[in-house]
């Protein structure tokens, strides 16, 4: 007798559970691991690309070629920069305060703020980073919203938060206008920024153009253990009360 039995069905992603459909989808795009790290003082891991040297000449090769519309896959790796405010996060009490982070790209210091207790906002501009970023907050997700937000482009229309996180955000001088009225739109009175840079060259034109447009600056330094010769600046930034766009 001929045997009918049926091969055994194909597990699809409707079968998946909601994280491991998120994987399916993260994986269909690119390589990505989950790297252990220590975050906000203890063990997490970050859903990160695995080749992010790789994605950046992929996309520069694709430029070269005369294709639109790609973008320098900035976001693909774990910089120092955030691994600096994470640590300056130390000195707050962020218990149930709301945050928005800025440029997130793996996410880590919007991470940092969440296990800290706060509520937080991650945004990017581009999708990518955004799906790694669910990966990475998936246990933390009652704090954890995020969002796609492109300055010059995007509104969290009628939010304001006291506090808002961005690391490495201040690279590209033609985004400074955007970053300035993004920051504007969005912090609340009273409220302050938080930008981290490993003290790159263009960062110091920012800290000089930032004040120019209105912000009071303090400049604070933060040594990491991996390096300490070469500390991450941290740029504390508040508007003074009659210089902030109503939202």
């Amino acid at each position: 007798m001929d045997d009918l039995s049926l091969p055994p069905a194909e597990e699809t992603t409707e079968e998946l559970s909601p994280k491991a459909q998120l994987e399916a989808e993260a994986t269909k795009r690119f390589q990505w691991h989950w790297a252990p790290l220590r975050v906000a003082g203890q063990p997490w891991k970050i859903a990160t690309a695995s080749d992010p040297d790789g994605m950046l000449i992929e996309a520069c090769e694709r430029q070269d070629a005369g294709e639109t519309g790609v973008i320098d896959p900035f976001w693909a790796a774990v910089w120092r920069a955030s691994a600096g405010l994470d640590k300056f996060l130390d000195r707050y009490e962020l218990e149930g305060t709301q945050v928005l982070e800025l440029g997130c790209g793996t996410g880590r210091a919007g991470l940092s703020a969440a296990l800290r207790g706060a509520n937080v906002t991650l945004t990017d501009g581009v999708d990518d980073p955004l799906l790694l970023v669910r990966l990475t907050c998936w246990d933390l997700a009652e704090r954890c919203r995020i969002l796609r937000l492109r300055f010059g482009q995007d509104r969290l229309e009628g939010e304001t938060f006291p506090l808002i996180l961005g690391s490495d955000v201040t690279y590209l001088r033609q985004l400074w206008p955007e970053l300035d009225h993004c920051l504007r739109l969005h912090l609340e009175p009273n409220g302050e920024v938080l930008l981290s840079d490993p003290h790159r060259l263009i960062a110091d034109e920012f800290r000089d153009w930032i004040q120019a447009a209105g912000w009071e600056y303090q400049q604070h330094s933060v040594a990491l253990s991996d390096d300490p010769e070469h500390p991450i600046r941290v740029m504390q930034l508040r508007l003074p009360s009659d210089s902030q766009t109503s939202p």
